[in-house]
């Protein structure tokens, strides 16, 4: 008799949704990005001295894919293929490409050119969609680069081609002359830096997206409400306000494992001079120090956001997905930030509360993919999943984590200086990676989660490599580049408008 109540509770809680929808009422979407966030979090990692109490109360009230990975490591693609649907190896955007004012993504691939973006999708199923702060590309310091696409969206905060740069201030700097550093530090105007910004988290871009948001969780909606909230921290630079730094004491500051000469069998990512300036300037535990004071202060965003919704109309017949673009490295393999196919580059956050259906506080470590969000958001509403999505639904891990999957997690990636795309899968063990000039990388998570030592030439792991080897794209698009005549280009818009306005 026991027995039974395990098959009875999901049977039950598999029809909940689907009952709420025969009734004729459609489940809202909270659908939280944050942005460069990797596994340092608790529920995950728990990387020694993270402070993460919000992201630990969601995986409480979801299921946590511990498994999950980016479809690409890099902000323009990854978002482009959750938004969509569409894989990187399938549209050929596999690389970040600047100077967009608008969804220029669907002339970089003709593959995307008629793609349905999922909140266009969930409009044209009857919802109000609307949305905040970064969820296509854009970045704090480039006002008006973003591929958004407005005609997506009912509402949005803001200008959703600029959703990001008015929002955010800079702490103040000195150069890296005057603080005693030597020359060479990536990127200009210390955004590869780590400072306390003045004020309060009032004063902050991610704050006042919370607050937007948390107003459109208290107002009274026509229809069911899609609800999308993209937070830029822990994206650089890693300035939050003191409080978040004093949360992390220098002194208490862990630095992540790492092995000497740890690319000796690996593939050579060509961003070691950054981590060369780090360690010889003795930046390494300042900078930890500042991206786990962005953690900390996303989570607190998450927390408000969290509350936001528990005090809301809309509480018990929200589904909840909260998901990165991809993982961050700070300083393992003698990398920073992502533009790699390692786990700690790919592996992402993802988390998912269906009222009724999903088993809370379980986590599953079945591979997945973010381009399995639209079909799975489209199963678990009981909308149709459109002809273009890639990706395979999630719905029978969010009902029972424990159900095998069979589709490998997938990442790819166009190095620049290699004639095709790279790609990278896992199972529920192992990791393959071959890369665009043939090398390939075999790591074994269960005594390697680190993956220090590549054993892709290891005769007993043959028939391993040669099965992942199997899940690798065969056809994959070529890499893209934008499109010069686009008039969704930066330069084009702006001239544009500026004829338009005399």
């Amino acid at each position: 008799m026991h027995r039974l109540l395990p098959l009875l509770f999901l049977s039950l809680c598999g029809h909940g949704l689907a009952a709420e929808s025969a009734r004729g009422t459609k489940p809202n979407i909270l659908f939280i990005a944050v942005d460069d966030l990797n596994d340092y979090i608790s529920p995950l990692q728990n990387h020694p001295g993270v402070k993460t109490p919000n992201f630990e109360r969601l995986a409480l009230r979801s299921v946590n894919f511990a498994n999950a990975h980016c479809a690409a490591p890099a902000c323009h693609p990854s978002r482009v293929a959750v938004m969509t649907g569409v894989h990187p190896a399938t549209s050929g955007i596999y690389r970040n490409l600047f100077g967009a004012h608008g969804p220029r993504w669907r002339e970089e691939s003709p593959v995307l050119k008629d793609a349905v973006v999922i909140s266009q999708h969930f409009r044209n199923h009857g919802y109000r969609a609307v949305g905040a702060g970064k969820l296509f590309h854009a970045l704090q310091w480039t006002p008006g680069d973003s591929q958004n696409d407005p005609a997506a969206w009912d509402d949005y905060r803001g200008d959703p081609l600029d959703p990001i740069s008015q929002d955010w201030v800079r702490a103040k700097f000195e150069s890296d002359a005057e603080a005693g550093l030597t020359p060479g530090r990536p990127l200009s105007h210390n955004l590869f830096g780590a400072a306390a910004l003045p004020g309060t988290d009032e004063d902050t871009g991610d704050h006042k997206i919370v607050d937007w948001a948390a107003a459109q969780l208290r107002a009274t909606h026509a229809k069911p409400l899609f609800l999308a909230v993209g937070l830029f921290r822990p994206h650089i630079p890693f300035e939050v306000p003191q409080k978040w730094f004093d949360l992390h004491p220098l002194a208490e500051v862990k630095l992540p494992l790492t092995q000497p000469d740890d690319l000796a069998d690996a593939h050579d990512h060509g961003r070691r001079r950054w981590h060369k300036w780090v360690v010889e300037n003795q930046q390494w535990e300042k900078f930890m120090q500042g991206y786990l004071a962005s953690i900390s202060y996303v989570d607190h965003q998450l927390g408000r956001l969290l509350d936001a919704l528990d005090a809301s109309p809309l509480k018990t017949n929200t589904i909840v997905v909260l998901w990165s673009d991809h993982g961050f490295h700070i300083g393992e393999k003698e990398n920073w930030e992502k533009f790699a196919l390692w786990t700690q580059t790919t592996r992402v956050p993802l988390f998912i509360h269906a009222p009724g259906v999903s088993r809370d506080g379980q986590r599953t470590i079945q591979p997945a993919t973010l381009t399995d969000l639209y079909p799975t958001l489209c199963e678990l509403a009981g909308l149709p999943v459109p002809a273009h999505c890639d990706g395979t639904s999630l719905a029978p891990q969010v009902k029972n984590p424990a159900t095998p999957r069979a589709p490998l997690s997938l990442t790819s990636f166009q190095f620049g200086s290699e004639p095709i795309p790279s790609h990278a899968v896992s199972d529920s063990r192992y990791r393959f990676i071959r890369y665009g000039d043939g090398f390939e990388e075999l790591y074994d998570h269960a005594s390697d989660p680190r993956e220090f030592t590549n054993r892709a030439a290891d005769p007993a792991l043959a028939a391993i490599k040669a099965r992942l080897g199997r899940g690798l794209p065969q056809q994959a698009a070529p890499d893209r580049a934008p499109p010069a005549s686009s008039p969704y280009n930066l330069r084009s818009s702006a001239a544009g408008k500026k004829k338009s306005a005399k």
